[in-house]
This record gives C-alpha cells, sequence and structure tokens, in this order.
C-alpha cells in the first residue's frame, strides 16, 4: 500500500506557518463554499500564496519555482508555447527536451488544462509548481503588461487619437450600426481597457466600479472594502467609447442617454463566473456608470463568518429557526442585510421547506428557491408578489425591503397567519424599526404582535493580519468615544492600521459585521402597543441584554479585529468629526 499523501494543512502546520485551528477554521469555511482550502487559507490572510504554492509542491512532490527571480526563465523559453494558451491557462514554459515540455503552473489538480496542452501541443507535459500572482507577473512582463498596465495603456489611448477610432455615439444614435463600429471598427483598445478595468477590480477585491466623468476627465474609483479608491483617470477622449462598451455588454440602448438605465452583465475571470449589476444614469458631464460586483460565493459565506459574537450567533440562530413571525435587518446601504438574510436562508433551505423571495433586484441566485423580481413598470411590487406567495403556500418568505404601509401590513399578515418572514428596513438602530413602522401608518398592535426580534448591523474593516501592530498610545477621546478605558487594555491590547502589500497600503483587509439584536418581550410589545418613545424603547431594550452597535464594536476593538476610528466612524458616534485625521 502507498503512503497516504501528507494534507496541504498538516504541511503548514508543521512549517509553523498556521496553527490547528486555523486549519480547521478554513476547511470549515471551504467545505461550506466549494473551494480549496489554499484559497480560503490565502484569503483570510492565514498564509501568503507563496508558502500555499511551496506546500503544494512538496505534498505532490514537485518542485518549486521562484518566479522572482530574474534567471528562473530564460527569456526564450516563452516561444515554446502560443501566447495565447500561456495567457489563457496561466502557464509558463520552462524548457523542452525531446518530446517532454516543462511548464509551471499554480494548481497542480487541475488535470483538465494539462491535458488541454498535451492535445493542443502533441507532447508530454513535466509540471513545477509557482505562485499564481508571479505567474501573472510574469506573463505581463512578456507581453508588455506590467503592474501598471492600465496606467501604461489609457496615456497610450490618450495619447494615439488615430488608434482609436472613437465612434460618434452621439450622430450614431438609433443606429444599429454603432453597436458594432464599437466591437468591430478598431476599438481593440477600447475592448482591452473595459476588460482590464473589470479585471482589476475583481483581482483587488473590489465590490464596486464607479465611472464617473467629468469637465476633463473620467474618474474612475473601485470600493473595497466599504471605501473608495481612486486610480489614473480614464482619458475624456475615451469617454463615450468605453460608456457604449459597458452599456453593449449590459444589454443596455448605448442610443438612450436621457434616462436611467439597469443591466447586468456576466464574466468569467481567472476560472470564476462573476455577475455585474450595472446602473448607469445621466449626470451634466455624461452619464455616470456603477457596476456592482457579484461574487458568487458572497452571499454563502455561512452564519460563522458573519462576525457574531458566539452568544449574539446562538440567539440568531434559535430566532431564524422559529416558525412564524417577522424578524428584521436593519442598517444603511451596504451594511451587509442582504448577506445577512441570504446566510440564514442558506441555513434553512432544505427539501423539507418552501421559501420564495421578493427582491429588487435578485442579485445571487439560490438552488431550490423560489425567487421573484419586482417590475414596478409592469405592476409587479413587493406587495402584489407578497400577495401571490401566500397563494404558494411557503414557510419561509423573504421580502426585500418594507418600503411603505402596504407592504408591511402585508407582511405582517403572513406573519401571523403561520409563516416565517424576513426582511429590512433602513434604520440607525434596532429599537428605530418599531417606531418607524408604525410611522408608516401599520397598526401599534399588529407590530407588537408580529415581530419576533429586529437586528441593525453595520460593515467595519479588519486589520490587515500581517502588519497591524499594537497602538501603545491610543487616542483618549476615541478611547472613551469607543467606551473603552484603561482597565480595558490591563489583559488586552488595542491594535493600529499600518499598511502593507497584502492590504494595498490601507492597513485593512476585509470586513465584518457588528451587530445590535433586540428580542421583542413583553415590555418592549407593551411600549410599542402604547407607541412609546424612541428613547423608552431603547431603554427597555437595552435592560433586557442587548448589546448596542457601539458595545459590539468595542469589544472587536478589544480583541483586536479593528481600531478605534474605525469602530467611531462606522457607529457614527456623536462628536466625531473626522476620526481619522484625528486618529492619524
Amino acid at each position: 500500500m502507498s503512503p497516504r499523501r501528507r494534507l496541504l494543512g498538516e504541511i503548514l502546520i508543521r512549517w509553523g506557518v498556521l496553527t490547528t485551528e486555523q486549519v480547521e477554521e478554513a476547511l470549515g469555511i471551504a467545505k461550506g463554499s466549494h473551494r480549496r482550502i489554499g484559497e480560503v487559507l490565502v484569503d483570510l490572510g492565514y498564509a501568503g500564496e507563496v508558502d500555499v504554492a511551496k506546500a503544494l509542491a512538496s505534498q505532490h512532490n514537485l518542485e518549486y519555482i521562484d518566479l522572482t527571480q530574474p534567471d528562473s526563465i530564460k527569456s526564450e523559453a516563452k516561444e515554446l508555447i502560443p501566447m495565447d494558451l500561456v495567457k489563457k491557462y496561466l502557464v509558463l514554459p520552462i524548457s523542452r527536451e525531446g518530446n517532454r515540455l516543462k511548464v509551471v503552473v499554480h494548481d497542480p489538480n487541475d488535470l483538465s488544462t494539462l491535458d488541454t496542452l498535451r492535445f493542443r501541443l502533441n507532447c508530454e507535459i513535466e509540471t513545477a509548481l509557482g505562485a499564481r500572482s508571479q505567474i501573472r507577473e510574469r506573463i505581463d512582463s512578456w507581453t508588455g503588461e506590467t503592474d501598471d498596465a492600465l496606467r501604461q495603456l489609457t496615456q497610450t489611448l490618450s495619447i494615439d487619437e488615430d488608434e482609436l477610432q472613437v465612434v460618434d455615439h452621439e450622430a450614431a444614435a438609433g443606429d444599429e450600426s454603432a453597436k458594432g463600429a464599437v466591437e468591430d471598427s478598431g476599438q481593440a483598445p477600447i475592448i482591452r481597457l473595459v476588460n482590464k478595468l473589470i479585471m482589476d477590480a475583481v483581482r483587488g477585491r473590489a465590490s464596486d466600479i464607479h465611472i464617473e466623468p467629468f469637465e476633463r476627465k473620467v474618474r474612475l474609483r473601485y470600493r473595497i472594502d466599504g471605501v473608495c479608491h481612486e486610480l489614473e483617470p480614464i482619458p475624456k477622449v475615451t469617454q463615450s467609447s468605453v460608456l457604449a462598451r459597458l452599456k453593449i455588454m449590459a444589454g443596455m440602448k448605448i442610443q438612450e442617454k436621457r434616462i436611467p438605465q439597469d443591466g447586468r452583465i456576466k464574466m468569467k475571470i481567472d476560472k470564476e463566473t462573476i455577475d455585474f449589476r450595472v446602473a448607469a444614469c445621466p449626470s451634466y458631464h455624461g452619464e455616470s456608470v456603477v457596476m456592482r460586483i457579484l461574487r458568487p460565493e458572497a452571499a454563502r459565506i455561512g452564519l460563522e463568518r458573519l462576525g457574531m459574537r458566539q452568544d449574539t450567533l446562538e440567539t440568531f440562530e434559535r430566532i431564524i429557526k422559529r416558525p412564524n413571525g417577522i424578524f428584521l435587518v436593519t442598517g444603511p446601504t451596504g451594511s451587509g442585510k442582504t448577506t445577512t438574510l441570504y446566510s440564514a436562508l442558506d441555513v434553512l433551505n432544505r427539501p423539507d421547506r418552501k421559501i420564495i423571495t421578493a427582491e429588487d433586484p435578485v442579485e445571487y441566485n439560490f438552488k431550490g428557491i423560489n425567487q421573484c423580481q419586482v417590475n414596478d413598470q409592469i405592476g409587479l411590487s413587493f406587495a402584489r408578489i407578497l400577495r401571490a406567495m401566500l397563494r404558494q403556500a411557503p414557510n419561509i418568505i423573504l421580502v426585500g425591503e418594507i418600503r411603505d404601509k402596504e407592504v408591511g401590513e402585508v407582511a405582517i399578515q403572513a406573519a401571523l397567519t403561520g409563516h416565517l418572514v424576513f426582511s429590512t428596513l433602513h434604520t440607525n438602530d434596532a429599537p428605530s424599526a418599531i417606531t418607524r413602522l408604525v410611522d408608516m401608518g401599520i397598526k401599534p398592535f399588529l407590530v407588537a404582535s408580529s415581530i419576533q426580534a429586529v437586528l441593525a448591523q453595520r460593515l467595519v474593516r479588519l486589520l490587515c493580519p500581517k502588519c497591524k501592530e499594537p497602538d501603545n498610545e491610543p487616542n483618549p477621546r476615541l478611547m472613551r468615544l469607543c467606551g473603552i478605558n484603561s482597565s480595558d487594555l490591563e489583559n488586552r491590547k488595542v491594535y493600529r492600521a499600518v499598511g502593507c502589500k497584502n492590504c494595498g497600503n490601507t492597513g485593512y483587509r476585509g470586513r465584518n459585521g457588528i451587530y445590535e439584536l433586540m428580542l421583542l418581550n413583553s415590555e418592549i410589545r407593551e411600549l410599542a402597543f402604547k407607541r412609546a418613545p424612541l428613547g423608552q424603547l431603547r431603554a427597555a431594550a437595552l435592560a433586557s441584554g442587548m448589546r448596542p452597535l457601539i458595545g459590539d464594536g468595542r469589544l472587536k476593538v478589544l480583541d483586536g479585529h479593528t481600531t478605534l476610528s474605525e469602530i467611531a466612524r462606522i457607529t457614527q458616534v456623536e462628536g466625531v468629526v473626522d476620526v481619522d485625521d484625528e486618529a492619524a
């Protein structure tokens, strides 16, 4: 019997790179998201890409090639494989002896790529291992696309205007040939530019791409971990063609520039299919376009990775398994409400339960869940879908948002007739959800009797594990605002953001939630019934054990997950004018 192949986690533990707890956490995430453990370890920041690549090489008894060394591959080796195969499959040729070609790959388990290379090149393939990012950098250097490829490309586009043959879409409005012109009439640089913008955003962990025309430039920004970062502007001369290209990809009308339009793009990037929700809105200097990047794994991160503390998580799991009632998630736009609800549905999605959702728009597709898209133009509103849902005999209903009295009353009636209803509201904290529903015109006794719990949340940036360091002199004002005193620091440390290559020099990598979970007990229901003011509702919720947002954030600071300034900024603590400047 052949000896058992060592597991990747075992190798990294033996090398001292990881702990057993980190490996177990990564295994759980990998299993739930159907990803490789190496990818998860890198995303979590527990191991570097090079460490994982070396461990894979050891696991498979393969040679590891350090591609940062200039002489690791001779320049003439790039002639051994056609460049289209090199770029498509992310492989690097090293040498060839007779009918045997040696290549560098990043995934030894990708047998289909090796089979394709054998077939296309008609030779035997010998593999060595390299880090994925290093392979991509070497390919970029071979093709003349360096790390600064975006800047170089836009500079080229702005200088060589003849190459662009920019289509005058204003003159071509209503002409179908305009669409073909962007695709065919010398527009390859525009296509490359747009593709580069999108790929860089996906690889850079961005959640949104903002393209905003101004008088002399087109501003490009990526939103990463909730914060917008400005990049090299897109040349003004390319504005019309870039916007037309994006609108064609998204299925919009390129000749229509007077009204907002919405569309979707689906692209395969690095073997992962990514959806993009595209919104174009007319502005003074041209259409502003925002692309929301919808990664498949974003809605299936699992309840354990939402960032809830153990006591909150246990209560949350009990609530979502109740047979009826309303569970509300509140917070501003971009606070992770949809992700929280989808994570709950993912747990509840079983063959013996029927789940129906009404969403505007449907962002992620779930197997086993009936998802309905709101379309106000044809009268398919939240309320109409919700009424139709009740005739479908569902167990669980998700309403994307309670926007008005009609939707709220139908949702409450569904909850009172034996359905479990999930929905969202735009309020600053959990107790405000009660007063918000009453202000909509919903009868207080219906609100008091139907709501089981309200969860308010925000997303805070997490400190980069590679570069964070203790803050030996924390800002006293921020300490006071976050409710931390000197006695809290006797056995704990406050950390500060530094910045390194791993986090793009921001000091932060990834985000997590802070939560305020209010369970409705008899006292709070009585106050809701009596239309009590918000202050009394909040006092009763705190007395019943609710941990406020600032309190949950305080614990995340003391646990070393984030910074004082981040908590003060996100929770909008009264008196904080410019936290980042003050903390600097």
